[in-house]
């Protein structure tokens, strides 16, 4: 199969199942976030970091669509964040594991990965954009939470996704390498 092709449907693949994920976002965010981050990581490792790229910057749309995001329709600047987020964990993939694609590879660089966007989000929305925007009355109670949620659950969840794409990569890259 032609390898442009073959990326295309990884990553169209990749891109169904966050989507298919993202009905469950009203359920918990610990059941989106981790699939995500899966599949951004693994679209890194199977189909380079342009494609990864795009998934960070297509989810966050899907997820408006889907669910409505109140807290986004109050505060719109926080979709582009999680977008550069999403793309920062895709970065620390790449930079680690481009060269060779190793589970140790995937998992520093995933791990490395989860903390910049954790931290880059923590301070872009935690600590910026929630705390200078007029939110409305009825949402200003859930400002702890919401500041929660954009750290600290942004960290959790990238990590189990890093879990979980070293769980999925791992036989992957094996049974890729040694083709029957």
């Amino acid at each position: 199969m032609n390898p442009k092709v073959k990326r295309l449907t990884t990553a169209a693949v990749l891109l169904a199942i966050c989507i298919v994920s993202q009905f469950f976002k009203n359920t918990s965010v610990f059941i989106t976030g981790p699939i995500i981050n899966t599949c951004i990581i693994i679209c890194v490792m199977a189909c380079g970091l342009p494609w990864a790229i795009l998934l960070s910057i297509v989810t966050p749309v899907t997820a408006f669509i889907i669910t409505g995001a109140p807290v986004m329709k109050v505060i719109p600047g926080i979709m582009p964040l999680i977008m550069v987020g999403n793309a920062l964990l895709a970065l620390g993939v790449w930079i680690i594991a481009r060269k060779k694609k190793t589970s140790k590879n995937l998992l520093i660089g995933s791990c490395i990965g989860s903390v910049i966007k954790a931290v880059f989000m923590a301070l872009t929305i935690s600590y910026g954009l929630l705390l200078t925007t007029a939110l409305p009355e009825k949402m200003a109670p859930m400002l702890p939470k919401l500041q929660f949620t954009y750290s600290v659950v942004q960290l959790i969840t990238a990590l189990v996704g890093t879990a979980f794409a070293a769980v999925i990569w791992i036989p992957l890259n094996k049974s890729a390498d040694n083709p029957e």
